[in-house]
């Protein structure tokens, strides 16, 4: 089905195409990332669980050679510790002027485990270089860690390495994206805090994408409990939701959990997905069939312990050294859309706010807007 509009209101609010039969154009055709089925899921309660299965992750790829993207975080660290000896592959920005505690720390774990480390280099050029490949593999607009992580791939691929491996899943798995777990939200709330950009802010005409998050409202005399887990209800006394229902004009609550489990997570898949792919280049990630045994321990993670599993198996291979905060994957979007003015084509209001846009919603519409030049030039 051809439905340009839905495929724009999409892409603004999600960062994807959420809707697997629904295309821009005749001659795209999009791919999103398809979990892992339950029953091949490997249950962890530990970090040596965790440490055990990926070391077996590791024992299935012998005889390939492999890199790994090595990033300032504790994920990509933590599987550097079963790679010694392989090349580890870190974005440099902008002569290494942006992040450097990050750059300084995937550094120091690839000293420790003795990999080759090789810089892959990233300015707005190699980004725009980059961002038809991308497109036209994944028939979408792309995130905008799909350029680099392409560059990231041919680099490899040059240098003979078969196989990357990435970190993405820890995540989404094990409590990190402490921002959207910080408190049992309000079902409006939640689409406030969650929507990337708002399909009608920017579009002359929006498609409603409300449908998504309807899918994952609770039933009134349900509500989440702290601790619990993804999908994980209990039937109590409705004093919390009563609360939720006050502070949100009665528009109950929704199960976020289940949400980041199912759309936050395939949407940062696909963009890895897409990427290599595009480039060629195969990829493991070992983190991706875990699944926590035990409900998130949502008070740890409330209270400084994002992916606290994670964190103590960081612990093992780098006993004291300071755990890193998490970072999202470094990348410029704010200086290199300082200055833009916004889009021009008509799909765009004329009367956007480009001063109250973050850089990555700037990336969205300059993105979106190159997609569409792409397939359907100006004239």
């Amino acid at each position: 089905m051809i439905d340009k509009q839905y495929c724009m209101s999409s892409y603004m609010a999600f960062r994807y195409i959420e809707k697997e039969d629904v295309d821009f154009y005749e001659e795209t055709k999009h791919h999103n990332f398809v979990p892992a089925p339950e029953h091949e899921k490997i249950l962890v309660d530990s970090a040596e669980a965790i440490d055990r299965e990926v070391a077996q992750v590791f024992e299935g790829l012998k005889g390939q050679r492999l890199g790994i993207m090595l990033s300032g975080g504790m994920d990509s660290a933590s599987l550097a510790s079963y790679m010694e000896g392989c090349d580890g592959y870190t974005f440099r920005f902008l002569r290494g002027g942006f992040q450097t505690e990050e750059l300084k720390r995937a550094e120091y774990y690839a000293k420790v485990y003795n990999l080759k480390l090789h810089y892959v280099d990233i300015n707005w050029s190699t980004v725009t270089e980059n961002l038809q490949p991308v497109m036209k593999a994944k028939g979408a607009p792309v995130h905008s860690i799909e350029p680099q992580l392409y560059q990231a791939a041919l680099q490899a691929k040059g240098d003979g390495i078969e196989r990357l491996i990435i970190g993405n899943g820890a995540d989404y798995i094990f409590g990190g994206m402490d921002q959207l777990l910080s408190e049992d939200w309000a079902f409006d709330d939640f689409v406030e805090r969650y929507m990337f950009t708002k399909p009608q802010d920017v579009l002359k005409e929006p498609a409603d994408v409300s449908y998504l998050f309807e899918r994952y409202r609770c039933d009134r005399e349900k509500k989440i409990i702290d601790g619990a887990g993804s999908g994980a209800w209990e039937l109590r006394d409705n004093s919390k939701l009563a609360e939720l229902d006050g502070n949100n004009g009665g528009g109950g609550c929704i199960d976020y959990l289940k949400f980041m489990e199912d759309v936050a997570l395939i949407e940062s898949f696909s963009s890895y997905l897409n990427a290599f792919h595009a480039a060629g280049m195969p990829y493991t990630d070992p983190y991706a069939k875990l699944k926590m045994a035990e409900k998130l321990d949502l008070y740890r993670i409330r209270h400084g312990e994002p992916k606290y599993l994670i964190r103590e198996l960081f612990a093992m291979k780098y006993p004291g050294y300071p755990i890193p905060q998490k970072l999202p994957m470094p990348r410029p979007v704010d200086l290199y859309f300082k200055e833009w003015t916004g889009p021009q084509r008509e799909e765009f209001r004329k009367d956007i706010d480009m001063r109250a846009l973050t850089g990555n919603q700037k990336w969205q519409l300059y993105c979106l807007e190159e997609f569409l030049n792409l397939y359907e030039p100006l004239k």
